[in-house]
């Protein structure tokens, strides 16, 4: 898998997360640790994906 495709996949996988945890926000029922564990997910996500920004623009 090419750096490129493996950022493309990564912001997908964020973006994604990011609707998962608005939609929990807006559910009642939705465990306040559960939206905290997705939120973490996410911010390894994003600090993944800079990481891998900086790579491949360094290549």
């Amino acid at each position: 898998m090419s750096l490129s495709s493996h950022l493309t996949e990564l912001k997908k996988k964020h973006e994604h997360l990011s609707m998962e945890i608005e939609h929990a926000q807006r559910s009642p029922a939705t465990d306040g640790l559960r939206i905290a564990s997705m939120k973490k997910q996410k911010l390894k996500l994003k600090e993944e994906i800079g990481r891998l920004s900086t790579e491949e623009y360094a290549v």
